[in-house]
């Protein structure tokens, strides 16, 4: 700060030059007036001596004529280099107040509405924090200054995460993902963080926000990693090993990550080869076959013939199956476009959008299709329902979108 104090008295001290300048104006002007008016006094006493020596016979008029002439051309020659006589001043204690009250004026405002608080964080950044408490401070106080800063938003919420702070840094996760429209890797440090903060459980909200990041970019690291984690935690050790396989395939040659990765990996292929997991938990080989090899619906969805100049080719398009009685909200889902349609799909345990509710969990389904423009799996324009069917069906079912979504 002290080097900008300097530059700002430096400044000062021209402003207070340019203030001073009428005042030095008036006093030149002064002695300018004072001058001519001497002049203007020799003169006058000079004509009076001449009328007296004329009066006493000394001159005659001749050479009073000649005297006055004289002292007329005296009088011209000392004034007509003098300034013209000014209509209109400040006067002296005009200038000088200004030159008192314009740098407190100017000092006031300065700060009331300066930055003179960023001028000293970005000094105090240049200094090489000293403990991770003090860099998460400078952070803090970075947000406060610029509040609508994403990219401060990020590194504090990375600089809470470091300090086990899951639940601060998903809240300032979220005011970053909101600000930067809700860019992928925003949205999954925001997953990961709400993860974290909730004791690792997963929930409806943590499924939203990786399904979005992952629509957006299908290779956002930090979704497939959190993914991983949550099925490896819930004993869905394959789709764990799916998911990390897509996160390694994204990591590059040398990246430190990729050991820790790979030890994930080999983890759950030796549970799985242990029995543990989903296949622990296979029932006897009497029962059918969904209870080894999970649930398995095969549809067949197409679009009516009255609603294909109704919809658009690029409109989303959900496929899904639900409990018939149960939780409403989707066991397992697939996302098409219309101009896709007609298509054939296969839901299965492993499209399961929460570990702990998979379609082999619920005797009953019904399989529902929806066309949203607005990319909404729960509001659209037009759908499609089966009747209850059970989970258990092996039979490819077919499924007409031709009704208003209610």
């Amino acid at each position: 700060m002290t080097d900008f104090w300097l530059a700002a008295g430096l400044l000062l001290l021209v402003a207070l030059s340019f203030l001073l300048i009428p005042v030095l104006r008036g006093r030149r002007a002064q002695l300018e007036e004072d001058r001519t008016a001497l002049n203007v006094a020799l003169y006058q006493e000079r004509v009076a001596e001449l009328t007296a020596q004329h009066v006493a016979g000394v001159l005659d008029d001749a050479q009073l004529a000649k005297g006055r002439d004289e002292a007329a051309r005296e009088l011209l020659s000392d004034t007509e280099n003098a300034e013209p006589q000014r209509l209109g001043r400040l006067g002296k204690p005009l200038p000088l107040l200004a030159a008192v009250l314009v740098p407190l004026m100017g000092l006031g405002l300065y700060l009331h509405f300066g930055s003179s608080a960023q001028v000293e964080l970005t000094q105090q950044f240049a200094k090489a924090p000293q403990s991770m408490e003090e860099i998460t401070a400078r952070l803090e106080r970075a947000v406060e200054m610029q509040p609508d800063s994403a990219e401060g938003l990020y590194f504090l919420g990375r600089a809470y995460m470091a300090q086990e702070r899951p639940a601060d840094a998903a809240k300032v996760f979220k005011r970053a993902a909101n600000l930067a429209g809700r860019q992928p890797e925003l949205l999954g440090q925001w997953a990961q963080a709400l993860y974290f903060a909730n004791g690792k459980q997963w929930n409806e909200q943590l499924q939203s926000l990786t399904d979005e990041a992952l629509k957006a970019d299908p290779n956002e690291v930090t979704s497939l990693g959190l993914l991983g984690i949550a099925a490896f935690e819930s004993e869905h050790f394959q789709q764990a090993i799916d998911y990390w396989n897509r996160l390694l395939a994204q990591l590059p040659e040398g990246d430190a990550s990729r050991a820790a990765l790979q030890g994930g990996i080999e983890r759950a292929q030796d549970k799985l080869k242990a029995g543990e997991g989903e296949v622990a938990q296979a029932a006897p080989t009497t029962a059918p076959a969904v209870a080894t090899t999970g649930a398995r619906l095969k549809v067949r969805v197409e679009l009516a013939a009255a609603l294909k100049d109704k919809v658009k080719p690029d409109d989303t398009v959900f496929i899904f199956a639900r409990a018939s009685s149960g939780p409403p909200m989707p066991l397992a889902a697939k996302r098409v476009t219309v101009a896709q349609l007609p298509i054939e799909v296969e839901l299965g345990d492993s499209d399961a959008m929460m570990p702990s509710m998979k379609l082999s969990s619920f005797p009953e389904v019904q399989l529902v299709a929806r066309v949203s423009r607005a990319g909404q799996p729960t509001q659209g324009e037009w759908i499609g329902q089966s009747s209850p069917l059970a989970s258990s069906t092996t039979a490819a079912q077919h499924l007409t979108i031709d009704s208003p979504d209610q």
